[in-house]
Formats: C-alpha cells, structure tokens, sequence
C-alpha cells in the first residue's frame, strides 16, 4: 500500500510573503538605493509570481513605503546602539549632550556604513505623519526622529537646553546632521580622509550643541 504525501508547498501563505518581499526590496535598496526597489525584481528574488505581490502591495510604491520603515528602523537601532554606548554618570547636562552626540554619530555611521538604506529611508517620507510608526522604530519603540526629539527633551530636562528654545530643535538638528550625511556619501566631501571626515563629523556636532 503506497502513502501519499501531500507536496510540499512552493509559496509563500500570505503573511510571510509580504514579509518576504519588504526582506527582498531592503536588499534591493542596500545595493541600489529607492531607485532599485522594484515589485517584479523582489518577487523574482523571493520566488512568486509578480501577480502574487498585489495582494500585499498596491504598487512599486507602497513596496517602496514598506522598504523605507524598514530602513528607518534599522537606522533607529543604529542610534539606539550608540545611546547605550553613553555612560549614565555624572553631571545630568553632560550626560544629555552626550546622548545628542551619539545620536548624531549613530546616524552618520549608519549613513556611511549603509548608504543604499540611508537614501531610501526617507525617500518615501512626504511628511512627519507617521514618525510614530512601530515599523519605523528601533527596540525601544522611538523612530530616529523620536529618539532625537526624545534626547532634545533630556536636554531641556538637564538644564542644557532653555525651555524657549525647544520647539524645533529637532529640525535644526536633523538638518544639519542629514545634509552632511548625503555631502559624505553623494557629495564632494566623498574625497575626505577618514581623519578628514572624523574632524568635520566632530566640529558639526560641536555646532549643533552649541547652536541649540
């Protein structure tokens, strides 16, 4: 007497082929940044009809969307790396400036270690709306934008930053810090030396301490 066995599937069921096809569109963006993150190369990568991804993904679009979470919270856990680098003792205001440095050195690293992912991040961001999005977050639940709000607050806290000054601080401190990010990788200061490069990351965050 023969025993059947059924075969063994050769899709994915549904939940794990949307995660499948964000895994595939974030090494496509690693490689080759936002422009890379195409719906028909992740579905060949992850073995499914193109059609399949339409249950998951309205269009390269909303892939996109889901690709640019994921970058975000790899950027978030990049920065919550560098936080816990930080030593908790001492004097609270210099304790929260070194938090805001090592959220600024976290998101430099990243950007220069994962240049691909750090274009796509914010590529499919067209507004602050959803910062607050588990699927951008790191392990403690903060978007790099809320774990960079968050340190501003320990600042105000500490005494280091006056209360007035608050409000936007933020957008000064990630201006400054994301533009000489794309300067070091799509920029003219690509040319710099790795002391070159220490030198500017360290007198940019000097100004951002000192300008807030």
């Amino acid at each position: 007497m023969s025993t059947f066995f059924p075969p063994k599937r050769s899709t994915y069921r549904h939940g794990d082929l949307k995660h499948a096809l964000v895994a595939a569109g974030t090494e496509l963006a690693r490689t080759g940044g936002p422009d890379a993150v195409v719906l028909r190369e992740a579905t060949r990568r992850v073995g499914v009809a193109p059609n399949a991804a339409y249950r998951h993904f309205a269009d390269r679009k909303a892939l996109l969307e889901a690709v640019c979470s994921a970058a975000q919270s790899s950027l978030a856990v990049a920065i919550e790396q560098e936080l816990a680098t930080v030593r908790a003792a001492g004097d609270p205001a210099d304790v929260a400036r070194a938090r805001l440095r090592a959220v600024g050195i976290g998101y430099l690293r990243f950007a220069q270690k994962e240049p691909g992912l750090f274009r796509t991040a914010f590529s499919a961001s067209p507004d602050l709306e959803n910062v607050g999005d588990p699927a951008r977050a790191g392990a403690s639940g903060l978007s790099p934008f809320l774990l960079l709000g968050s340190v501003l607050d320990e600042l105000v806290e500490a005494g280091a930053l006056p209360k007035e000054r608050r409000p936007g601080a933020e957008f000064l401190a990630w201006s400054s810090v994301h533009g000489l990010a794309m300067l070091l990788i799509d920029g003219p200061l690509r040319a710099l030396n790795n002391k070159q490069t220490h030198a500017i990351i360290e007198r940019l965050l000097d100004m951002v301490d000192q300008g807030l």
